[in-house]
């Protein structure tokens, strides 16, 4: 009898053995493996977003994280989504543009006021509308936008500047390539096309007047020991989209899909308020340094932009889009 026990005890435990197994493989099929590139790097304030939301998804998802291009240059994520080879990513809208023109709308010049109206659009009918379309021809989902700062003029010259026109001459930095160039035209200045890295130097020796860029990276590149004045243009908001491949995104269920949004609501508005603390503190600490901070007509700036920008890609815009978003309240 005891024989016949102990050899039932061990069929029994083989058998809870299997099950167990069985389901940790189940759970291990339900949690799927994201691979999730970024060019920033590890202590960047987007990557603290980041890490929140993978915490917050820990249960659903594993979050590998690749900072600072190590896993694909900056340019080749979209296509490595495409072809599966990357599950999760910080992706530039420019990159979207290329393969989608109509999204070099989202890149313009004075389309977004703010955070808020930039967080609004997205989830407005027109902001669907650009998500359809990086779904139906692209082949991947965009959750949002990934905030991280607005762009501001940075001047060496005194001169005030208050309007577009004021920027007559004024021979502004811009990162090299024709996005930039134009960029710079659209708010009156004299695009100079010079390496982040030599941007220093080129202000302190003169060969550029100026440049632009958000307010705490000009602080941390120390810009204004051989700058003046931060004029406040707010001409561009700094914004990433986190994007998903298709495959990826369907081997979720639904109820996974609407927590994966709402985490990431919950962890780049809480990121976005951090760029915006930062934003304060860099102000008053260029005021405290002696320069001179404030705010131009942004409407006359807005006003020229966008006409430069209408007439330049209006073949490529939705029409009636550009209105609708600033239509957005």
């Amino acid at each position: 009898m005891q024989s016949k026990f102990s050899r039932r005890a061990v069929i029994a435990g083989g058998a809870s053995a299997l099950a167990l197994a069985a389901t940790s493989s189940a759970n291990a099929q339900g949690k799927p493996k994201m691979r999730f590139s970024a060019a920033f790097p590890e202590n960047d304030l987007r990557a603290e977003g980041y890490k929140a939301f993978a915490e917050a998804m820990k249960g659903d998802l594993d979050f590998e994280p690749y900072w600072g291009n190590t896993l694909f240059k900056q340019g080749a994520e979209l296509v490595a989504l495409q072809r599966d080879n990357l599950e999760l990513c910080n992706l530039a809208p420019a990159d979207i543009s290329k393969q989608v023109p109509a999204w070099s709308m989202l890149t313009s010049a004075y389309l977004f006021r703010d955070y808020e109206h930039l967080n609004k659009t997205f989830k407005s009918a027109v902001g669907q509308e650009f998500i359809k379309m990086a779904r139906d021809q692209l082949g991947v989902e965009v959750i949002r936008p990934v905030y991280f700062g607005a762009r501001q003029v940075n001047l060496k010259p005194t001169k005030k500047i208050n309007t577009p026109a004021d920027m007559a001459g004024i021979k502004l930095r811009m990162p090299p390539g024709e996005f930039w160039q134009f960029l710079g035209e659209s708010i009156g200045a004299n695009p100079t096309p010079v390496a982040y890295a030599e941007l220093y130097t080129a202000l302190q020796t003169g060969a550029v007047d100026g440049q632009d860029n958000p307010l705490v990276a000009a602080k941390s590149m120390k810009f204004y020991e051989v700058t003046s004045q931060f004029v406040l243009t707010s001409h561009v908001l700094g914004y990433d989209v986190l994007t998903v491949s298709k495959s990826a995104w369907a081997k979720l269920s639904a109820a996974q899909q609407a927590k994966f949004r709402a985490e990431a609501d919950k962890a780049f508005d809480a990121s976005a308020a951090k760029y915006a603390a930062q934003e304060k503190e860099a102000i008053e600490f260029f005021k405290k340094e002696g320069k001179q901070v404030y705010t131009p007509d942004q409407n006359a700036f807005r006003t020229f932009a966008q006409k430069r920008y209408v007439d330049k890609y209006a073949n490529e815009w939705p029409k009636g889009a550009l209105e609708k978003i600033n239509a957005v309240k």
